[in-house]
């Protein structure tokens, strides 16, 4: 098999050259990191379960006319995505103080918000993404005022979705970030939603017990990672009962009988 041509590699995944023009291949890593990568370590199988996730939310989310860069699942660790631009600004959309916010405003944590916030953080780890107004980023031309409103609309319509889909199954969605990229018609560029929504990048509390189904627990040294994750595969029905842990363990298997 020809070695595939790597375009990028970031914290949680590996983007290589597609089959197609105007593809790439998402590979899912089993690396964690927090706090702008200056903590770092190794949830076993995680990859394999954001893969699993992200594809689920994704394809729902195309249903509601949210469009994505997500084409199929290649297999347990590999999407195929459409190619696109990356806007520098993450989007994050909060429902609950918790994290940096409850930090800097001296707020509890858990204390719900009476209106969801968007927030926009330049994407710059050197800079540990610093947030930012909608007056920045039309200023430095990081997005043009249609595209700002196009992925504001779209957080908030993934928001109201993933709300209610995660309350279906008893987590409460406290907050979670989006990334969007551009795709090019001639000269014309459009909006879509990027990267991955998994329990990497959202924070989901169990809405009876307050337990953290999220990579909180491995920023917090709580312990459990891999079994939150699972959990969160396991009520989207992903997984019948066990079968999240005995995935998660063939691939493991097979990757060490790969020598990776």
């Amino acid at each position: 098999m020809a070695r595939r041509r790597q375009i990028y590699e970031g914290k949680a995944k590996i983007l290589y050259e597609g089959p197609e023009p105007g593809t790439l291949i998402q590979y899912f890593k089993d690396d964690a990191t927090a706090f702008n990568a200056q903590k770092k370590g190794t949830i076993n199988g995680k990859g394999v379960l954001n893969n699993r996730i992200s594809e689920h939310v994704f394809t729902l989310l195309a249903g509601i006319g949210i469009p994505t860069h997500f084409i199929r699942r290649l297999n347990m660790r590999e999407q195929l995505i459409r190619q696109v631009e990356i806007v520098p600004i993450e989007v994050v959309v909060r429902n609950v103080v918790a994290g940096s916010l409850a930090k800097k405003l001296g707020i509890e944590e858990g204390t719900p918000l009476p209106r969801t916030i968007v927030e926009y953080y330049y994407k710059d780890d050197a800079l540990g993404d610093p947030m930012v107004t909608d007056e920045h980023i039309l200023c430095f031309g990081w997005a043009s005022q249609e595209e700002l409103h196009d992925m504001a609309d779209m957080a908030i319509r993934v928001n109201d979705f993933l709300s209610g889909l995660f309350a279906g199954i008893g987590i409460r969605l406290v907050d979670f970030k989006l990334e969007f990229g551009r795709i090019w018609d001639n000269d014309y560029g459009r909006i879509i939603l990027a990267d991955e929504i998994s329990p990497d990048g959202c924070r989901l509390w169990d809405m009876t017990t307050g337990e953290k189904l999220d990579k909180d627990r491995f920023r917090r040294d709580l312990g459990g990672e891999v079994e939150a994750y699972q959990e969160v595969a396991r009520r989207l029905g992903l997984f019948p009962e066990g079968e999240a842990d005995s995935a998660v363990l063939d691939m493991e298997s097979h990757r060490k009988r790969r020598g990776k």
